[in-house]
């Protein structure tokens, strides 16, 4: 080889590694069911977030930040896909994303085609890795679970007693474990940490997600200490009297169970201790990838995403849990550090559907079909540029939502309701402006705004439904009372049996109401609400029992056995 040939070989090695040192790599951070209790944002006085803080301080903080859906699984597969669920029909938790979307590219994937390594730990999606959309994870992506072991008491429910509707983790405590005991979060941590500490022969985007302060609130006692019982502050945001002035549908989607069941037994401020305790034990792990990644290789050409999926209600609106369209649920912590570049607070509407095609530019990427949001690049250039977007966060009805503008909130359920809200000088939305003649020209520009189509939440399959427990009865016995509770939805109760069963419903004094005949081999779709029992019995004129079904907190298949 001719010593010219030799010096165009080297000159171009040397380009292809000076090109691929300037493709930034990409950490992409989560933390499950944080609200704006996050020191930088204020939204409670106790919250302990020193990581978080610091992280903030180092990039752009934007505090009017929303989420596509108050709901785990419609809100990640929009930030993960770049499509608005009202474009894909993805809307609630019991969509199965693969289902609804069997071909759509995650981000992951776009970066891997790319030449970026993609790797991951911890919840990103719902309860499931999409093993082809990573070159690794952990725990091992074909395994589908995302959740490495983690300690949990041996008797539950520990905090409060569970009632039939109740969602298995609505639990608290105070564990006595080290950090490494507890495993979770912790081994989620260490595994992204160890990735940022070393050097890789290509970029990377590297997902962590951090799974507290999702419930059940358990973690290590360390983290419940700083947090006095005595001393805990309820929620700012709360207010007796703050569903007055709610049209019916909001009227109906505040008060629920939940909230009404913790002050029952007097375990609203321990809820609270344990909320608090899960966000400092949050913030403790994402101090630890931080603390890697400033001591590790990678610090210099790294962008730092985080980012929560959704807000949560601790008695707000007296509702608990998520699912709703107020701010204290849409409204998430977003902070986004660019190396080399500006450091600031942005209070423009934004959208977490904007992260994939804000990711995409900066790593000079082509803009993707399917990104349905508006990058965040000029904002994160000057975070006080002008932003002509507003931010969308859609409920599981399509048709329902609610709108972000800088100042004001727009509210507009499917049946018609409406609530508008000057952020300004009431961030608790405790004053619905809508039927106020002094504002009716601000609702009719927010309503200008309002999308014009929706698309139809698509039907989840039966293979994708969750199953409910058949209890067999004995000869003479009978099933329990229903004891209802909640809205309703549907399930569907499938005859597998080589006769005709009947279907009754067990009344709230345990008497039994007819409600069907199922033939052997076919379904019945049945509405129904939690905590209702239905009895299966043969289909002859003694209609003899043969076991029941006690109806969940969601929609679910019921299988009569063989």
């Amino acid at each position: 080889m001719t010593r010219a040939l030799l010096i165009l070989c080297a000159l171009c090695v040397s380009a292809v590694k000076t090109e691929a040192a300037a493709k930034p790599n990409i950490l992409f951070i989560a933390i499950d069911d944080l609200n704006d209790w996050v020191g930088c944002l204020g939204g409670h006085p106790q919250a302990r977030t020193p990581n978080i803080d610091r992280l903030a301080a180092s990039g752009v903080l934007f505090t009017n930040a929303h989420c596509p859906a108050p709901a785990c699984n419609p809100s990640r597969t929009a930030i993960f896909t770049g499509m608005s669920p009202h474009r894909s029909g993805l809307y609630r938790n019991n969509q199965s994303m693969r289902e609804v979307l069997p071909k759509v590219e995650l981000l992951p994937k776009t970066f891997s085609r790319a030449g970026w390594w993609a790797g991951g730990s911890g919840k990103m999606l719902h309860y499931f890795i999409d093993a082809r959309s990573w070159d690794e994870y952990f725990p091992k992506k074909e395994s589908e679970n995302p959740f490495p072991r983690t300690l949990y008491p041996k008797k539950r429910p520990v905090s409060i007693p569970r009632e039939p509707w109740q969602y298995v983790e609505t639990d608290w405590a105070a564990l006595d474990a080290t950090d490494e005991e507890y495993g979770g979060d912790v081994l989620v941590a260490d595994w992204v940490g160890k990735q940022l500490a070393k050097k890789h022969d290509q970029p990377f985007f590297l997902a962590c997600g951090i799974y507290r302060p999702h419930e059940p609130w358990f973690v290590p006692k360390k983290y419940f200490e700083p947090f006095s019982l005595e001393k805990i502050q309820l929620p700012p945001g709360y207010k007796a009297d703050d569903l007055e002035d709610l049209p019916p549908e909001g009227k109906r989607r505040g008060p629920n169970r939940y909230f009404a069941h913790i002050r029952k037994h007097e375990q609203w401020k321990p809820a609270v201790q344990g909320y608090l305790a899960s966000i400092y034990f949050a913030d403790a792990m994402l101090g630890r990838v931080l603390d890697a990644l400033e001591q590790g290789p990678n610090a210099d050409n790294t962008i730092v995403v985080l980012w929560s999926d959704h807000g949560w209600h601790l008695g707000e609106k007296q509702h608990w849990q998520k699912f709703t369209a107020w701010r204290v649920c849409t409204r998430v912590p977003l902070i986004m550090r660019v190396p080399k570049g500006t450091s600031g607070v942005c209070s423009k509407p934004v959208s977490l559907l904007s992260l994939a095609p804000t990711l995409t530019q900066l790593a000079g990427l082509p803009p993707h079909k399917n990104h349905h949001g508006p990058s965040l690049v000029p904002l994160l250039k000057n975070p006080k540029a002008k932003w002509p977007h507003v931010a969308l966060t859609h409920l599981a009805q399509p048709g329902s939502f609610s709108l972000s503008a800088e100042r004001y909130r727009y509210i507009r359920y499917a049946g018609g309701g409406e609530e508008l809200y000057d952020i300004k000088n009431d961030p608790y939305e405790w004053n619905n402006l809508a039927g106020k003649n002094a504002h009716a020209a601000t609702l009719e520009r927010m309503r200008a705004l309002r999308p014009k189509k929706f698309a139809p939440a698509a039907v989840p399959s039966l293979a994708s439904m969750p199953s409910l427990k058949w209890v067999p009865l004995k000869t003479n016995a009978k099933a329990p009372a229903s004891k209802p509770a909640g809205g309703s939805f549907d399930v569907i109760f499938i005859n597998r049996r080589q006769r005709p069963v009947q279907l009754f419903w067990m009344t709230l004094e345990g008497g039994r109401k007819h409600y069907a005949t199922i033939e052997p081999g076919k379904t019945k779709r049945q509405q129904t609400r939690p905590g209702a029992v239905w009895q299966i019995a043969e289909a002859t004129a003694a209609a003899k029992p043969l076991g029941f079904f006690r109806v969940d907190d969601r929609a679910a298949k019921a299988i009569v056995p063989k």
